[in-house]
């Protein structure tokens, strides 16, 4: 037989061997499918459960249309939009916030006491979640609570009058 031929026959024969054999890489992938969409449907299940609780959270704290679930989780997500400046997808969702009779002044003092507070890390967006939610629950007292004290009026010291 001459050379390429050999190599030929020799190439055939270990790609036989590469495909009908039991690899590791396979067992592996299979082994970790399950685990990753465990893990997606257990963060799913703790999402799902978090928007609950806020809601329901909401509900107990306020009274009126700010208080019905969608009002809170579109109003929530209308200020946080708001804050990251994406206006355009901010004022589309205002646009349902509006049509599901949710009280719009609700958003503006809500807007008014997270922006009151400075400004927040933008890579910890858990941060920007819980003030939004927080001044959602009680937006006047938020925004009273993190404003800076009056400083007194500074009045000369008694006996240094100078004529």
């Amino acid at each position: 037989m001459s050379s390429p031929g050999l190599r030929a026959i020799s190439f055939a024969c270990v790609a036989l061997v590469l495909a009908f054999s039991p690899g590791r890489a396979p067992a592996q992938s299979g082994d970790q499918a399950p685990d990753a969409s465990k893990n997606q449907a257990d963060a799913a299940k703790q999402e799902k459960k978090a928007r609950v609780d806020r809601a329901a959270e909401a509900g107990q704290a306020l009274k009126g249309p700010a208080a019905f679930p969608e009002c809170v989780w579109l109003g929530e997500r209308v200020v946080g939009l708001l804050w990251r400046d994406d206006l355009d997808t901010a004022f589309r969702h205002l646009d349902l916030y509006d049509r599901f009779g949710c009280p719009g002044g609700h958003v503006q003092s809500t807007f008014r006491c997270v922006v009151r507070q400075g400004n927040i890390d933008p890579k910890a967006t858990e941060t920007l979640n819980s003030r939004v939610h927080s001044c959602w629950l009680d937006p006047e007292m938020a925004s009273v609570s993190t404003q800076p004290a009056a400083a007194p009026a500074a009045q000369p010291a008694p006996g240094t009058n100078s004529k």
